[in-house]
């Protein structure tokens, strides 16, 4: 089953590393749209409320959704406008589905990403979930799925819906609804047809509010909705309220160096602030180190959070060390954005937000530094490396090489 992304850091990270400048139901409006993604670094829009006459979908989309096999969607319920506890709550709720789709009987079946969102674009419209495609139309699938929703007690649950076809070979979804007392019966029945691809991927008018946080206190707001279940995230937000909420930079140089694991960052480094004498400090600081493989598993929106709030750490100890030395920063806010771009933007490279929009720019309360260098190796080399050292992987060092498709469009963006 390859769902997992690999998360396209190294093309992103030359972006951002440019020109700095300063209820999937009935709860969302008609026509739903929904992009799926397929092999191939692409994505199928479609949609379901139109018109009956209209075109065909495109033929990978129907071979998926369509017979000889059965495809069910299952999006995660997210209102409009919803706020930090609310985001927190689906992302953990879709992280849960995934990985109990994953498991029994059901990991027989394909999964895929697939987001539901309203066109038109805006923020507060997408609804992330998973479609699963049974290629075998198993009779035990539908039970196995309407049993595992059935555990979801409380709101928001997860909304099934259900691709049939018919003999015009035209495909329709139904939905299943749980009614109290009356078990799942099916509540409505529409057809399914093409939708014209957004002029951006429908993620990004979020990513501001899931994992590219443009102020400290939009990434606290997140870890401040986690201290409930996460009893690390109160520590980290004492660490971060310890720090002023603005500082500047001293009179000597700061110099961030990116890259991904084992493109000799270390190297580099050390052997810069060796020669210019300078203080070497890294993101996330040592002093929330410890709780970094917690986070690392939890999803991306509080994931990139605590991330987020480790730069505004470091940059209040750049602040103060930059007054008496030069400083080199290894890892910074570039790869922090990155990797949330990455992991929630699907697809191919293609659909990444273009260069220059606003997404790539930096944080307005977040200190900047003098000069910032990416280390890229080749993904062979890289791997060897890694290999080579028996170092520990993290879950997106997993991430980056199992996916195919990355590997398939490995394209640095510096030439």
């Amino acid at each position: 089953m390859a769902f997992a992304r690999r998360p396209r850091a190294p093309r992103l990270l030359g972006r951002l590393l440019g020109p700095r400048r300063g209820a999937c139901a009935r709860t969302m409006a008609s026509p739903r749209c929904f992009a799926l993604e397929l092999p191939g670094c692409t994505l199928a829009h479609f949609a379901v409320g139109h018109d009956a006459a209209a075109a065909p979908l495109e033929p990978r989309a129907a071979a998926l959704l369509g017979p000889p096999g059965r495809s069910y969607s299952l999006c995660v319920p997210l209102a409009p406008g919803a706020g930090c506890a609310a985001r927190v709550r689906a992302a953990r709720l879709h992280q849960r589905l995934r990985d109990q789709l994953r498991r029994g009987p059901l990991q027989r079946c394909q999964l895929r990403r697939l987001l539901c969102y309203c066109p038109g674009g805006g923020a507060g419209g997408v609804q992330p979930g998973f479609l699963l495609h049974d290629p075998r139309d198993s009779p035990d699938t539908r039970g196995a799925l309407l049993a595992l929703l059935g555990t979801y007690r409380e709101a928001p649950r997860p909304r099934l819906g259900e691709f049939v076809g018919d003999p015009r070979r035209q495909v329709w979804q139904c939905l299943w609804e749980l009614q109290d007392g009356h078990g799942w019966r099916e509540v409505g029945r529409e057809r399914v047809v093409p939708a014209p691809e957004p002029a951006l991927h429908p993620v990004v008018p979020d990513l501001p509010s899931s994992g590219v946080f443009p102020t400290r206190e939009a990434a606290r707001a997140v870890l401040e909705a986690c201290t409930a279940f996460i009893p690390e995230a109160r520590a980290v937000l004492d660490l971060v309220d310890q720090c002023p909420e603005q500082v500047q930079k001293g009179k000597f140089p700061v110099i961030a160096i990116e890259g991904l694991d084992a493109t000799g960052k270390t190297t580099v480094t050390q052997s810069v602030s060796e020669t210019l004498k300078a203080v070497l400090l890294k993101s996330p600081p040592s002093c929330i180190g410890q709780w970094r493989k917690i986070f690392d598993d939890e999803p991306t929106i509080i994931r990139r959070a605590f991330y987020s709030l480790g730069n505004y750490i470091v940059a209040s100890e750049i602040a103060r060390e930059s007054t008496k030395s030069p400083v080199i920063v290894d890892r910074y806010w570039h790869s922090t954005a990155s990797y949330a771009i990455a992991t929630e933007v699907s697809g191919g490279l293609q659909h990444l937000p273009p260069a220059h929009h606003p997404i790539y720019q930096w944080p307005r309360d977040l200190l900047k530094p003098d000069l910032v260098l990416l280390l890229t190796v080749s993904p062979k080399e890289r791997m060897h490396r890694i290999e080579g050292r028996g170092m520990e992987k993290t879950r997106e060092e997993a991430e980056l090489e199992t996916d195919n498709i990355f590997r398939q469009n490995w394209k640095p963006f510096w030439p």
